[in-house]
């Protein structure tokens, strides 16, 4: 039988756990909102683990009692092999638990969508997918805020910046992150475009970059503004025409990456500033993690950034009402649901291809 002794990380989880809530029931970290929210998500995060842990004590405890008294009463020896068939389970939870998570799963996520290939059409597609991923965001409780935009005349979109953020702290399988994360990479779609008289259906696509939002005091994303080029401009709207006479759009540029970000959204040039910033930040956070995930061999999460059709992850089939997933060959006949948000069933495909993988990864180390 398993004992305590065999899941030496769990007890250290749990250790950590009671740390964490002795430091939030402190005055001066519970007057502290950015403590409390780092503390509030590793709490949450080490949950999990105290959980299985906690069901897998309970169930292994029971039954060591139970055989101590079975040989006195039948109906402990009944209860006895119940337990005993109950504590594998209970001990595969566990071992699943304390494999490591994505540490960025239970952060918010900044999501990119720019029109590929297909002209006004490839535009109407990225509005399709903006319409998908906020209806989704709706569903699952999460706040939306668009950072930027740049739309056509016939109000498809160009490219745009949107931030997903769940209201209060939540568990990191529950993080806007752990879900949205797989939505980078190219989306394609095939249909009759409303601009196409001949009836013919045409191919085109759309690119999703996501990227989790860093905090504004973000220990890991230091940005000294000596690396910062800031110009500053006119707000355009859709064709290019200026929308104000105020100079109050803002590109930023890092000049050691040469990651560039523009916003002209906001009311102020100041809050232009601190708008990019926030994107500026997130981006270094989610190129520094890729290159401490390629160091590992471990790209689970890479995102095609290249609008080449052929780099597809998602196929939109709207003659078929059809999705199809190529990365876990998930395939439905509801597009017209999916479009409309009900994307968890897609979504769970690819959790559950990357938690299988984690899996296996860690028996191979084990």
């Amino acid at each position: 039988m398993a004992t305590a002794d065999d899941f030496p990380a769990a007890r250290m989880a749990l250790d950590e756990y009671h740390e964490i809530e002795r430091q939030m029931s402190q005055p001066e970290v519970a007057s502290d909102p950015d403590k409390i929210r780092k503390l509030g998500r590793r709490h949450a995060e080490l949950g999990q683990i105290v959980s299985a842990y906690e069901s897998y004590r309970q169930i292994r405890d029971d039954l060591e009692a139970a055989q101590e008294f079975a040989s006195e009463d039948e109906s402990f020896a009944q209860e006895a092999q119940r337990l005993e068939a109950d504590l594998p389970e209970a001990a595969e939870k566990l071992r699943t638990a304390l494999i490591p998570r994505d540490p960025d799963d239970a952060r918010d996520t900044i999501m990119e969508i720019k029109a590929g290939a297909g002209g006004e059409e490839a535009a109407l597609f990225a509005g399709d997918l903006l319409r998908m991923y906020t209806r989704y965001a709706e569903k699952r409780s999460w706040s939306t805020e668009i950072m930027s935009q740049n739309m056509t005349e016939l109000g498809g979109v160009k490219d745009i910046q949107i931030a997903f953020r769940s209201k209060g702290v939540v568990a990191p399988a529950d993080g806007v992150w752990a879900s949205l994360k797989y939505e980078g990479g190219v989306h394609r779609v095939q249909r009759i475009p409303v601009t196409e008289s001949q009836g013919r259906i045409q191919t085109s696509a759309a690119g999703v970059i996501v990227f989790p939002e860093a905090d504004d005091d973000d220990d890991e994303i230091e940005v000294d503004p000596k690396d910062l080029k800031i110009d500053i401009f006119m707000s355009s709207g859709p064709g290019g025409q200026s929308v104000n006479t105020t100079y109050s759009a803002v590109r930023m540029t890092h000049i050691p990456t040469g990651i560039v970000v523009s916003m002209q959204d906001e009311k102020s040039q100041i809050q232009n500033r601190q708008a990019a910033l926030r994107v500026l930040k997130s981006r270094l956070l989610a190129m520094k993690h890729e290159e401490e995930a390629q160091e590992a061999a471990d790209m689970r999460h890479s995102q095609v950034r290249s609008l080449d059709r052929s780099e597809r992850i998602r196929t939109y089939n709207f003659p078929e009402n059809r999705i199809v997933d190529h990365r876990t060959n998930y395939k439905a006949y509801n597009l017209d649901a999916v479009l409309d948000g009900d994307l968890q069933a897609v979504i769970d495909s690819d959790i559950k291809a990357d938690e299988e993988a984690r899996l296996a990864s860690q028996n191979k180390q084990d």
